[in-house]
């Protein structure tokens, strides 16, 4: 008996490549003889991390145009845009950029597919605790970015889980939440 959910991939084209993503149209053969066309986002994942420290969890709020949410909170954040970086050296970046912190204890929470429907994109979060401020740093916003940096009391988390609607933030803290109940 053949498992009809077994697939070859048979080629496809661009239809659109930009800085974030490229969008394609690829074909499939199934183990049942049927093709089928599916459009794929192409992303290079990303790293986002829960910055703690004893008394807070350290966020950004920015403005996210695509859902028309002009103060979205969320963890800091950042594509695995240089070549050959791991996710974890992503991630101490995008730290250190964005809210200008820096961790001496570092691991890894989860590693999650964005939406598996639709795109390859995948999420590796981190967990970076007893976080302070970068000596002689400011965090620098990318062009066009504005971000604010929010030092969230920790003993308010379960109201802050409640309020998030970002998919890798609401993963972060309930990871984070998990550990801190034991």
């Amino acid at each position: 008996m053949t498992d009809d959910r077994t697939f070859t991939r048979l080629g496809g084209r661009s239809i659109y490549k930009g800085r974030i993503i490229d969008v394609r149209v690829e074909r499939y053969r199934y183990a049942d003889g049927e093709e089928a066309e599916r459009e794929i986002v192409r992303h290079q994942g990303a790293a986002a991390v829960v910055p703690v420290d004893d008394e807070h969890v350290w966020l950004v709020r920015q403005p996210r145009e695509p859902v028309d949410d002009p103060d979205s909170l969320e963890l800091p954040a950042g594509r695995l845009d240089v070549e050959g970086e791991p996710p974890l050296d992503a991630a101490k970046r995008e730290l250190a950029e964005e809210i200008g912190k820096q961790s001496p204890s570092w691991s890894p929470l989860t590693a999650y597919r964005s939406s598996v429907g639709f795109t390859d994109e995948v999420v590796h979060v981190f967990l970076a605790e007893d976080v302070r401020d970068v000596p002689g740093a400011k965090p620098e916003a990318e062009h066009n970015e504005r971000i604010e940096v929010v030092p969230w009391p920790l003993d308010r988390l379960g109201e802050l889980i409640e309020q998030v609607t970002d998919a890798k933030t609401l993963i972060g803290l309930l990871l984070l939440d998990r550990r801190r109940r034991g």
